[in-house]
Protein backbone atom coordinates (compact mmCIF):
# COMPACT_ATOMS: atom_id res chain seq x y z
CA UNK A 1 0.00 0.00 0.00
CA UNK A 2 1.38 3.42 -0.94
CA UNK A 3 2.26 5.75 1.89
CA UNK A 4 0.13 8.88 2.11
CA UNK A 5 3.04 11.14 1.28
CA UNK A 6 3.71 9.27 -1.95
CA UNK A 7 0.17 8.64 -3.15
CA UNK A 8 -0.61 10.70 -6.29
CA UNK A 9 2.37 12.96 -5.54
CA UNK A 10 4.41 12.44 -8.67
CA UNK A 11 7.00 14.53 -10.43
CA UNK A 12 5.61 16.63 -13.26
CA UNK A 13 6.56 19.67 -15.30
CA UNK A 14 4.96 21.98 -12.74
CA UNK A 15 6.90 20.74 -9.72
CA UNK A 16 10.16 19.37 -11.11
CA UNK A 17 12.62 20.98 -13.52
CA UNK A 18 16.27 20.06 -14.07
CA UNK A 19 18.76 22.32 -12.32
CA UNK A 20 20.82 24.37 -14.76
CA UNK A 21 22.66 27.72 -14.58
CA UNK A 22 21.16 28.75 -17.93
CA UNK A 23 17.97 29.99 -16.31
CA UNK A 24 19.98 32.38 -14.08
CA UNK A 25 20.92 34.53 -17.08
CA UNK A 26 17.36 34.52 -18.42
CA UNK A 27 16.08 35.75 -15.04
CA UNK A 28 18.74 38.47 -14.77
CA UNK A 29 18.00 39.67 -18.30
CA UNK A 30 14.28 39.91 -17.54
CA UNK A 31 14.74 41.53 -14.12
CA UNK A 32 17.69 43.86 -14.74
CA UNK A 33 17.82 44.17 -18.55
CA UNK A 34 19.76 47.45 -18.59
CA UNK A 35 22.20 46.67 -15.78
CA UNK A 36 25.82 46.29 -16.95
CA UNK A 37 26.65 42.62 -17.26
CA UNK A 38 30.06 42.74 -18.97
CA UNK A 39 32.70 45.45 -19.12
CA UNK A 40 35.59 44.91 -21.53
CA UNK A 41 37.78 47.89 -22.31
CA UNK A 42 35.43 50.48 -23.83
CA UNK A 43 32.71 47.88 -24.44
CA UNK A 44 29.64 47.79 -22.20
CA UNK A 45 27.16 44.91 -22.46
CA UNK A 46 23.85 44.94 -20.59
CA UNK A 47 22.11 41.83 -19.31
CA UNK A 48 19.58 42.09 -22.14
CA UNK A 49 22.39 42.22 -24.70
CA UNK A 50 24.30 39.35 -23.08
CA UNK A 51 21.19 37.18 -23.13
CA UNK A 52 20.40 38.07 -26.75
CA UNK A 53 23.98 37.46 -27.91
CA UNK A 54 24.06 34.11 -26.10
CA UNK A 55 20.85 33.13 -27.90
CA UNK A 56 22.32 34.24 -31.22
CA UNK A 57 25.48 32.20 -30.56
CA UNK A 58 23.37 29.16 -29.70
CA UNK A 59 21.26 29.61 -32.81
CA UNK A 60 24.34 29.99 -35.03
CA UNK A 61 25.92 26.85 -33.56
CA UNK A 62 22.69 24.88 -33.92
CA UNK A 63 22.50 25.90 -37.61
CA UNK A 64 25.96 24.40 -37.99
CA UNK A 65 24.90 21.07 -36.53
CA UNK A 66 25.75 21.46 -32.85
CA UNK A 67 23.34 19.50 -30.66
CA UNK A 68 23.24 17.33 -27.58
CA UNK A 69 26.64 15.95 -26.64
CA UNK A 70 28.57 17.82 -29.34
CA UNK A 71 31.77 19.54 -28.23
CA UNK A 72 32.45 23.21 -28.88
CA UNK A 73 36.04 24.04 -27.97
CA UNK A 74 37.25 27.56 -27.20
CA UNK A 75 40.77 28.94 -26.95
CA UNK A 76 39.88 32.29 -25.48
CA UNK A 77 41.18 34.75 -22.94
CA UNK A 78 39.03 36.48 -20.31
CA UNK A 79 36.86 38.24 -22.87
CA UNK A 80 33.11 38.57 -23.60
CA UNK A 81 32.96 35.61 -26.06
CA UNK A 82 34.06 33.31 -23.24
CA UNK A 83 31.11 34.45 -21.12
CA UNK A 84 28.76 34.13 -24.08
CA UNK A 85 30.02 30.61 -24.75
CA UNK A 86 29.26 29.53 -21.17
CA UNK A 87 25.58 30.06 -21.92
CA UNK A 88 25.31 29.84 -25.70
CA UNK A 89 26.98 26.44 -26.05
CA UNK A 90 24.87 24.59 -23.44
CA UNK A 91 21.72 26.27 -24.83
CA UNK A 92 22.23 23.96 -27.82
CA UNK A 93 22.67 21.05 -25.35
CA UNK A 94 26.25 20.96 -26.53
CA UNK A 95 29.29 20.73 -24.24
CA UNK A 96 31.75 23.59 -23.70
CA UNK A 97 35.42 22.63 -23.72
CA UNK A 98 37.76 25.44 -22.61
CA UNK A 99 41.40 25.03 -23.58
CA UNK A 100 44.17 26.16 -21.26
CA UNK A 101 45.76 29.01 -23.23
CA UNK A 102 49.21 28.07 -21.91
CA UNK A 103 49.33 24.59 -23.40
CA UNK A 104 51.64 23.43 -26.16
CA UNK A 105 50.39 22.26 -29.57
CA UNK A 106 50.71 18.52 -28.89
CA UNK A 107 48.47 18.63 -25.82
CA UNK A 108 45.97 20.91 -27.58
CA UNK A 109 45.83 18.43 -30.47
CA UNK A 110 45.26 15.53 -28.08
CA UNK A 111 42.37 17.35 -26.40
CA UNK A 112 40.74 18.30 -29.71
CA UNK A 113 40.80 14.67 -30.83
CA UNK A 114 39.76 13.20 -27.48
CA UNK A 115 36.87 15.67 -27.15
CA UNK A 116 35.84 15.13 -30.80
CA UNK A 117 35.64 18.88 -31.28
CA UNK A 118 33.07 20.03 -33.86
CA UNK A 119 33.56 23.81 -33.62
CA UNK A 120 36.67 25.64 -32.41
CA UNK A 121 36.61 29.35 -31.48
CA UNK A 122 40.11 30.86 -31.35
CA UNK A 123 41.35 34.22 -30.07
CA UNK A 124 43.94 35.57 -32.50
CA UNK A 125 46.44 35.85 -29.64
CA UNK A 126 46.63 32.04 -29.67
CA UNK A 127 46.25 31.33 -33.39
CA UNK A 128 49.86 30.24 -33.77
CA UNK A 129 49.76 27.34 -31.33
CA UNK A 130 46.25 26.36 -32.47
CA UNK A 131 47.30 26.29 -36.12
CA UNK A 132 50.14 23.95 -35.16
CA UNK A 133 47.75 21.80 -33.10
CA UNK A 134 45.24 21.51 -35.95
CA UNK A 135 48.01 20.20 -38.19
CA UNK A 136 48.65 17.45 -35.63
CA UNK A 137 45.00 16.65 -34.84
CA UNK A 138 42.78 14.14 -36.59
CA UNK A 139 39.55 16.12 -36.17
CA UNK A 140 38.76 18.91 -38.60
CA UNK A 141 36.47 21.31 -36.75
CA UNK A 142 34.86 24.47 -38.06
CA UNK A 143 37.34 27.15 -36.91
CA UNK A 144 36.09 30.59 -35.87
CA UNK A 145 38.43 33.58 -35.35
CA UNK A 146 37.87 36.05 -32.52
CA UNK A 147 39.48 39.41 -33.24
CA UNK A 148 39.26 41.37 -29.98
CA UNK A 149 38.26 44.97 -30.80
CA UNK A 150 39.58 46.07 -27.39
CA UNK A 151 43.05 44.59 -27.84
CA UNK A 152 45.22 47.18 -26.05
CA UNK A 153 47.90 49.17 -27.80
CA UNK A 154 50.44 48.13 -25.14
CA UNK A 155 49.65 44.42 -25.54
CA UNK A 156 52.53 42.19 -24.37
CA UNK A 157 51.67 39.70 -27.13
CA UNK A 158 50.85 40.51 -30.77
CA UNK A 159 47.77 39.25 -32.56
CA UNK A 160 48.38 36.19 -34.69
CA UNK A 161 47.04 35.46 -38.15
CA UNK A 162 43.46 34.52 -38.91
CA UNK A 163 43.18 30.74 -39.21
CA UNK A 164 39.41 30.29 -39.33
CA UNK A 165 36.80 30.33 -42.05
CA UNK A 166 34.51 32.77 -40.22
CA UNK A 167 34.83 35.69 -37.80
CA UNK A 168 33.20 35.39 -34.37
CA UNK A 169 31.05 38.49 -34.82
CA UNK A 170 29.83 37.18 -38.16
CA UNK A 171 28.99 33.88 -36.49
CA UNK A 172 26.93 35.60 -33.80
CA UNK A 173 25.23 37.88 -36.34
CA UNK A 174 24.08 34.81 -38.28
CA UNK A 175 22.10 33.62 -35.24
CA UNK A 176 18.55 34.38 -34.17
CA UNK A 177 17.77 36.30 -30.96
CA UNK A 178 14.50 34.38 -30.81
CA UNK A 179 16.28 31.01 -30.70
CA UNK A 180 14.06 28.49 -28.90
CA UNK A 181 16.53 27.17 -26.35
CA UNK A 182 15.30 24.55 -23.91
CA UNK A 183 16.21 23.17 -20.54
CA UNK A 184 18.48 20.10 -20.55
CA UNK A 185 16.67 16.78 -20.83
CA UNK A 186 18.26 15.82 -17.54
CA UNK A 187 20.26 17.88 -15.05
CA UNK A 188 22.83 15.05 -15.23
CA UNK A 189 23.55 15.98 -18.87
CA UNK A 190 27.07 17.24 -19.54
CA UNK A 191 27.53 21.01 -19.63
CA UNK A 192 31.31 21.32 -19.88
CA UNK A 193 34.58 19.47 -20.26
CA UNK A 194 37.84 20.39 -18.53
CA UNK A 195 41.13 18.55 -18.73
CA UNK A 196 43.46 17.78 -15.85
CA UNK A 197 47.14 18.57 -16.20
CA UNK A 198 47.99 14.94 -16.90
CA UNK A 199 49.96 13.46 -14.02
CA UNK A 200 50.99 10.49 -16.13
CA UNK A 201 50.57 10.30 -19.86
CA UNK A 202 47.75 12.27 -21.41
CA UNK A 203 45.42 14.51 -19.39
CA UNK A 204 42.00 13.22 -18.32
CA UNK A 205 38.77 14.87 -19.45
CA UNK A 206 36.65 15.91 -16.48
CA UNK A 207 32.93 16.13 -17.28
CA UNK A 208 30.66 18.58 -15.42
CA UNK A 209 26.84 18.37 -15.40
CA UNK A 210 24.16 21.06 -15.31
CA UNK A 211 23.17 20.19 -11.74
CA UNK A 212 26.68 20.67 -10.39
CA UNK A 213 27.19 23.92 -12.28
CA UNK A 214 23.93 25.34 -10.92
CA UNK A 215 24.71 24.31 -7.35
CA UNK A 216 28.21 25.79 -7.60
CA UNK A 217 26.70 29.07 -8.76
CA UNK A 218 24.51 29.21 -5.67
CA UNK A 219 27.36 28.15 -3.40
CA UNK A 220 29.87 30.62 -4.83
CA UNK A 221 27.33 33.37 -4.18
CA UNK A 222 27.15 32.32 -0.53
CA UNK A 223 30.80 31.64 0.28
CA UNK A 224 32.19 34.60 -1.66
CA UNK A 225 29.61 36.89 -0.06
CA UNK A 226 28.35 38.19 -3.39
CA UNK A 227 25.63 40.79 -2.86
CA UNK A 228 23.25 42.10 -5.50
CA UNK A 229 25.08 43.86 -8.34
CA UNK A 230 28.52 42.82 -7.12
CA UNK A 231 31.42 43.61 -9.47
CA UNK A 232 33.80 40.78 -10.30
CA UNK A 233 37.26 41.30 -11.82
CA UNK A 234 38.50 38.43 -14.01
CA UNK A 235 42.04 37.72 -12.82
CA UNK A 236 41.38 33.96 -12.65
CA UNK A 237 41.54 32.35 -16.12
CA UNK A 238 38.05 31.44 -17.28
CA UNK A 239 39.48 28.25 -18.78
CA UNK A 240 40.43 27.01 -15.31
CA UNK A 241 37.56 24.81 -14.07
CA UNK A 242 35.21 27.10 -16.02
CA UNK A 243 36.55 29.99 -13.96
CA UNK A 244 35.53 28.10 -10.79
CA UNK A 245 31.99 28.38 -12.22
CA UNK A 246 31.88 32.16 -11.74
CA UNK A 247 30.83 32.79 -15.39
CA UNK A 248 27.52 31.21 -14.36
CA UNK A 249 27.54 32.54 -10.78
CA UNK A 250 27.27 36.29 -11.28
CA UNK A 251 23.90 36.08 -13.02
CA UNK A 252 22.36 34.92 -9.73
CA UNK A 253 22.85 38.41 -8.27
CA UNK A 254 23.01 40.28 -11.59
CA UNK A 255 26.63 41.15 -10.96
CA UNK A 256 29.02 42.78 -13.40
CA UNK A 257 31.90 40.91 -15.07
CA UNK A 258 34.99 43.05 -15.62
CA UNK A 259 37.14 41.31 -18.23
CA UNK A 260 40.90 41.38 -17.94
CA UNK A 261 42.97 39.80 -20.69
CA UNK A 262 46.28 39.87 -18.79
CA UNK A 263 46.99 40.14 -15.07
CA UNK A 264 48.81 43.46 -14.75
CA UNK A 265 48.99 45.63 -11.65
CA UNK A 266 47.93 48.99 -13.12
CA UNK A 267 44.94 47.53 -14.96
CA UNK A 268 43.79 45.72 -11.81
CA UNK A 269 44.04 48.82 -9.61
CA UNK A 270 42.34 50.97 -12.24
CA UNK A 271 39.43 48.52 -12.45
CA UNK A 272 39.10 48.32 -8.67
CA UNK A 273 39.17 52.10 -8.24
CA UNK A 274 37.18 53.18 -11.30
CA UNK A 275 34.64 50.35 -11.62
CA UNK A 276 34.01 49.51 -7.97
CA UNK A 277 35.26 45.92 -8.10
CA UNK A 278 34.10 43.95 -5.06
CA UNK A 279 35.45 40.45 -5.80
CA UNK A 280 38.27 38.68 -7.59
CA UNK A 281 39.90 35.26 -7.50
CA UNK A 282 43.36 33.98 -8.22
CA UNK A 283 46.53 32.22 -7.22
CA UNK A 284 49.02 33.73 -4.76
CA UNK A 285 50.93 35.32 -7.65
CA UNK A 286 48.02 37.71 -8.24
CA UNK A 287 48.27 38.89 -4.64
CA UNK A 288 52.02 39.37 -5.04
CA UNK A 289 51.47 41.47 -8.15
CA UNK A 290 48.97 43.65 -6.28
CA UNK A 291 50.98 44.29 -3.13
CA UNK A 292 54.34 44.59 -4.91
CA UNK A 293 53.05 46.98 -7.58
CA UNK A 294 54.91 50.21 -8.26
CA UNK A 295 53.56 53.17 -6.30
CA UNK A 296 52.57 54.91 -9.51
CA UNK A 297 50.43 51.90 -10.51
CA UNK A 298 48.53 51.68 -7.23
CA UNK A 299 45.18 53.41 -6.71
CA UNK A 300 43.21 54.15 -3.56
CA UNK A 301 39.73 52.65 -3.22
CA UNK A 302 37.09 52.91 -0.52
CA UNK A 303 35.39 49.52 -0.77
CA UNK A 304 36.70 46.31 0.77
CA UNK A 305 37.53 43.79 -1.94
CA UNK A 306 37.15 40.05 -1.37
CA UNK A 307 40.04 38.03 -2.81
CA UNK A 308 39.43 34.28 -3.07
CA UNK A 309 42.66 32.31 -3.39
CA UNK A 310 43.40 28.63 -3.79
CA UNK A 311 46.62 26.58 -4.08
CA UNK A 312 49.30 26.85 -1.38
CA UNK A 313 48.36 28.91 1.72
CA UNK A 314 49.62 32.49 1.30
CA UNK A 315 52.54 33.53 3.55
CA UNK A 316 51.63 35.69 6.56
CA UNK A 317 53.48 38.66 5.03
CA UNK A 318 51.34 38.44 1.91
CA UNK A 319 48.12 38.21 3.93
CA UNK A 320 49.17 41.22 6.02
CA UNK A 321 50.05 43.17 2.89
CA UNK A 322 46.69 42.36 1.34
CA UNK A 323 44.81 43.43 4.48
CA UNK A 324 46.73 46.71 4.59
CA UNK A 325 45.84 47.31 0.94
CA UNK A 326 42.10 46.83 1.58
CA UNK A 327 41.62 43.20 0.52
CA UNK A 328 39.90 40.46 2.55
CA UNK A 329 41.48 37.12 1.63
CA UNK A 330 39.49 33.87 1.71
CA UNK A 331 41.47 30.63 1.41
CA UNK A 332 39.84 27.91 -0.73
CA UNK A 333 40.74 24.41 -1.89
CA UNK A 334 39.46 22.06 -4.55
CA UNK A 335 40.28 20.24 -7.76
CA UNK A 336 39.18 20.22 -11.36
CA UNK A 337 37.07 17.19 -10.42
CA UNK A 338 35.12 19.26 -7.86
CA UNK A 339 34.20 22.17 -10.20
CA UNK A 340 37.04 24.16 -8.66
CA UNK A 341 37.10 25.08 -4.95
CA UNK A 342 34.77 22.97 -2.81
CA UNK A 343 36.41 23.66 0.55
CA UNK A 344 36.62 27.00 2.34
CA UNK A 345 38.59 28.14 5.37
CA UNK A 346 35.60 29.56 7.22
CA UNK A 347 37.22 32.17 9.45
CA UNK A 348 36.12 32.69 13.05
CA UNK A 349 36.26 36.26 14.31
CA UNK A 350 37.87 35.23 17.60
CA UNK A 351 40.86 33.83 15.69
CA UNK A 352 41.93 37.40 14.90
CA UNK A 353 42.98 37.77 18.55
CA UNK A 354 45.38 34.82 18.43
CA UNK A 355 49.14 35.26 18.51
CA UNK A 356 50.84 35.26 15.12
CA UNK A 357 51.92 31.60 15.25
CA UNK A 358 48.53 30.05 16.13
CA UNK A 359 46.74 32.50 13.81
CA UNK A 360 49.01 31.55 10.91
CA UNK A 361 48.38 27.87 11.67
CA UNK A 362 44.63 28.47 11.40
CA UNK A 363 45.09 30.29 8.08
CA UNK A 364 47.18 27.42 6.68
CA UNK A 365 44.29 24.98 6.86
CA UNK A 366 42.13 24.32 3.80
CA UNK A 367 38.91 24.28 5.83
CA UNK A 368 35.45 22.76 5.70
CA UNK A 369 33.11 21.68 2.91
CA UNK A 370 31.15 24.07 0.71
CA UNK A 371 27.43 24.15 1.43
CA UNK A 372 26.75 22.28 -1.83
CA UNK A 373 29.20 19.49 -0.98
CA UNK A 374 27.56 16.71 1.02
CA UNK A 375 30.65 15.36 2.76
CA UNK A 376 34.38 15.93 3.11
CA UNK A 377 36.69 13.64 5.05
CA UNK A 378 40.14 12.12 5.40
CA UNK A 379 40.42 8.34 5.03
CA UNK A 380 42.86 5.50 4.79
CA UNK A 381 42.48 4.76 1.04
CA UNK A 382 43.10 1.04 1.60
CA UNK A 383 40.66 0.36 4.44
CA UNK A 384 38.31 3.28 3.60
CA UNK A 385 38.13 4.05 7.32
CA UNK A 386 38.19 7.65 8.51
CA UNK A 387 41.40 8.76 10.16
CA UNK A 388 41.26 10.14 13.71
CA UNK A 389 40.49 13.85 13.88
CA UNK A 390 43.74 14.56 15.68
CA UNK A 391 45.47 16.89 13.22
CA UNK A 392 48.31 14.37 12.90
CA UNK A 393 47.15 11.12 11.27
CA UNK A 394 47.64 11.43 7.52
CA UNK A 395 45.13 9.98 5.07
CA UNK A 396 43.66 10.80 1.68
CA UNK A 397 41.24 13.72 1.35
CA UNK A 398 37.93 12.51 -0.08
CA UNK A 399 34.79 14.21 -1.34
CA UNK A 400 31.18 13.18 -1.80
CA UNK A 401 28.36 15.25 -3.28
CA UNK A 402 26.67 16.95 -6.20
CA UNK A 403 29.64 19.18 -7.04
CA UNK A 404 31.83 16.20 -7.86
CA UNK A 405 32.34 15.50 -11.57
CA UNK A 406 30.34 12.99 -13.59
CA UNK A 407 33.61 11.20 -14.30
CA UNK A 408 36.45 11.08 -16.81
CA UNK A 409 35.51 11.15 -20.50
CA UNK A 410 36.11 7.80 -22.24
CA UNK A 411 38.08 6.51 -19.27
CA UNK A 412 36.07 4.01 -17.23
CA UNK A 413 39.12 2.63 -15.43
CA UNK A 414 40.20 6.03 -14.11
CA UNK A 415 36.59 6.90 -13.21
CA UNK A 416 36.10 3.69 -11.26
CA UNK A 417 39.38 4.21 -9.41
CA UNK A 418 38.48 7.81 -8.56
CA UNK A 419 35.09 6.78 -7.13
CA UNK A 420 36.16 3.56 -5.36
CA UNK A 421 34.15 2.96 -2.20
CA UNK A 422 31.59 5.65 -2.99
CA UNK A 423 33.95 8.59 -2.46
CA UNK A 424 35.98 10.75 -4.82
CA UNK A 425 39.65 10.13 -4.09
CA UNK A 426 41.48 13.45 -4.42
CA UNK A 427 44.99 12.04 -4.43
CA UNK A 428 45.90 14.69 -1.85
CA UNK A 429 47.19 13.65 1.55
CA UNK A 430 45.99 15.53 4.60
CA UNK A 431 44.81 15.47 8.19
CA UNK A 432 41.52 16.17 9.92
CA UNK A 433 41.70 18.57 12.85
CA UNK A 434 39.50 18.12 15.93
CA UNK A 435 37.22 20.99 14.85
CA UNK A 436 36.52 19.34 11.47
CA UNK A 437 38.87 21.48 9.36
CA UNK A 438 41.12 19.62 6.94
CA UNK A 439 44.71 20.50 6.12
CA UNK A 440 46.69 19.27 3.11
CA UNK A 441 50.09 17.85 4.03
CA UNK A 442 51.36 16.49 0.72
CA UNK A 443 50.30 15.52 -2.76
CA UNK A 444 50.36 11.84 -3.39
CA UNK A 445 51.08 12.34 -7.09
CA UNK A 446 53.76 14.98 -6.51
CA UNK A 447 51.83 17.70 -8.27
CA UNK A 448 53.45 21.13 -8.18
CA UNK A 449 51.05 24.10 -8.10
CA UNK A 450 52.74 27.09 -9.68
CA UNK A 451 50.79 30.28 -10.23
CA UNK A 452 47.57 28.29 -9.85
CA UNK A 453 48.57 25.82 -12.58
CA UNK A 454 49.21 22.14 -11.89
CA UNK A 455 52.57 20.79 -13.02
CA UNK A 456 53.24 17.06 -12.98
CA UNK A 457 56.72 16.26 -11.70
CA UNK A 458 56.53 13.03 -13.69
CA UNK A 459 55.97 14.92 -16.95
CA UNK A 460 58.95 17.18 -16.27
CA UNK A 461 61.11 14.20 -15.32
CA UNK A 462 60.17 12.46 -18.55
CA UNK A 463 61.44 15.48 -20.47
CA UNK A 464 64.68 15.54 -18.50
CA UNK A 465 65.32 11.85 -19.17
CA UNK A 466 65.23 12.59 -22.90
CA UNK A 467 68.49 14.49 -22.54
CA UNK A 468 71.35 12.22 -23.49
CA UNK A 469 73.49 13.17 -20.48
CA UNK A 470 70.87 12.59 -17.76
CA UNK A 471 71.20 9.36 -15.79
CA UNK A 472 68.72 10.06 -13.01
CA UNK A 473 66.54 12.97 -11.98
CA UNK A 474 63.84 14.11 -9.59
CA UNK A 475 61.60 17.17 -9.77
CA UNK A 476 60.04 18.73 -6.68
CA UNK A 477 58.36 21.95 -5.66
CA UNK A 478 60.30 24.81 -4.15
CA UNK A 479 58.53 27.64 -2.35
CA UNK A 480 58.45 30.86 -4.31
CA UNK A 481 57.14 34.25 -3.15
CA UNK A 482 55.79 35.13 -6.58
CA UNK A 483 54.39 31.83 -7.91
CA UNK A 484 53.66 29.97 -4.65
CA UNK A 485 55.68 27.00 -5.89
CA UNK A 486 58.06 26.43 -8.79
CA UNK A 487 59.57 23.20 -10.15
CA UNK A 488 63.24 22.56 -9.47
CA UNK A 489 65.15 19.63 -10.94
CA UNK A 490 67.84 17.52 -9.32
CA UNK A 491 69.92 15.84 -11.98
CA UNK A 492 72.55 13.12 -11.83
CA UNK A 493 74.62 12.89 -15.01
CA UNK A 494 75.84 9.77 -16.74
CA UNK A 495 79.51 8.92 -16.12
CA UNK A 496 81.76 10.86 -18.46
CA UNK A 497 78.96 13.15 -19.68
CA UNK A 498 78.64 16.88 -19.05
CA UNK A 499 75.81 19.41 -19.24
CA UNK A 500 75.13 22.89 -17.94
CA UNK A 501 72.06 24.20 -16.16
CA UNK A 502 71.27 26.47 -19.12
CA UNK A 503 71.55 23.54 -21.53
CA UNK A 504 69.17 21.37 -19.48
CA UNK A 505 66.64 24.19 -19.16
CA UNK A 506 66.77 24.92 -22.90
CA UNK A 507 66.26 21.19 -23.58
CA UNK A 508 63.13 21.24 -21.42
CA UNK A 509 61.79 24.31 -23.21
CA UNK A 510 61.67 22.33 -26.45
CA UNK A 511 59.46 19.67 -24.83
CA UNK A 512 57.31 21.43 -22.25
CA UNK A 513 54.97 24.37 -21.90
CA UNK A 514 57.02 27.29 -20.58
CA UNK A 515 55.47 27.34 -17.09
CA UNK A 516 56.42 23.68 -16.58
CA UNK A 517 60.14 24.19 -17.25
CA UNK A 518 62.32 23.85 -14.11
CA UNK A 519 63.34 27.21 -12.67
CA UNK A 520 66.62 25.72 -11.48
CA UNK A 521 68.70 22.61 -12.14
CA UNK A 522 70.91 21.27 -9.36
CA UNK A 523 73.50 18.64 -10.25
CA UNK A 524 73.75 16.12 -7.42
CA UNK A 525 73.68 12.46 -6.54
CA UNK A 526 69.99 11.49 -6.45
CA UNK A 527 69.01 9.85 -3.12
CA UNK A 528 67.42 6.43 -3.64
CA UNK A 529 66.07 3.56 -1.59
CA UNK A 530 67.74 0.16 -1.54
CA UNK A 531 65.43 -0.87 -4.39
CA UNK A 532 66.42 2.12 -6.52
CA UNK A 533 63.31 4.28 -5.92
CA UNK A 534 64.02 8.01 -5.78
CA UNK A 535 63.40 9.48 -2.33
CA UNK A 536 61.33 12.53 -3.15
CA UNK A 537 61.02 13.53 0.49
CA UNK A 538 64.80 13.98 0.69
CA UNK A 539 64.76 16.09 -2.47
CA UNK A 540 62.04 18.27 -0.92
CA UNK A 541 64.20 18.73 2.16
CA UNK A 542 67.13 19.70 -0.08
CA UNK A 543 64.90 22.21 -1.89
CA UNK A 544 63.94 23.84 1.42
CA UNK A 545 67.60 24.43 2.18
Amino acid sequence: MAKAYEEHLDKNAANHQPLTPLSFLERAARTFPDHPAIIHGDQRTSYRQWWERSLQLASALAKRGIGKGDTVTVMLSNTPPMLEAHFGVPMTRGVLHSLNTRLDAAIVAFQLDHAETKVLIVDREFSGVVKEALALATVKPLVIDYDDPCYPADAPYPKGERIGSLDYEALVASGDQAFAWSMPDDEWDAISLNYTSGTTGNPKGVVYHHRGAALMAYTNTIHAGMAKHCVYLWTLPMFHCNGWCFPWTLAVQAGTHVCLRWVRAKQMYDAIADLGVTHLCGAPIVMSILINARDEDKRAFSQQVTFNTAAAPPPEAVLSGMADAGFAVTHLYGLTETYGPAVVNEWHGEWDALEKGPRTAKKARQGVRYAALEDLTVMDPETMEKTPADGETIGEVMFRGNIVMKGYLKNKKATDEAFAGGWFHSGDLGVMHPDGYIQIKDRSKDIIISGGENISSIEVEDALYKHAAVASCGVVAKSDDKWGEVPVAYVELKPGRTATEAEIIEHCRTLLARFKVPKAVIFAEIPKTSTGKIQKFRLRDMAKG
